[in-house]
């Protein structure tokens, strides 16, 4: 499996609801040891949701 599969099933798990809050996104990259913006990249393409935003961004 390649760290990128491993990524996208370690957000699918965490974000079993369709969204993931940018706390929680940024917890997991930094736990699978990747950037924040894989981690943000995936979500975009996962169709997953990143609520809560630490800068204000998403709601």
């Amino acid at each position: 499996m390649s760290e990128t599969e491993k990524v996208a099933e370690a957000l699918k798990k965490a974000a079993a609801d369709g969204k993931i809050s940018c706390t929680a996104a940024r917890r997991l990259a930094g736990e699978l040891q990747v950037s924040p913006r894989v981690v943000g990249q995936l979500c975009n393409e996962l169709k997953i949701r990143i609520k809560a935003c630490e800068l204000g961004c998403f709601k």
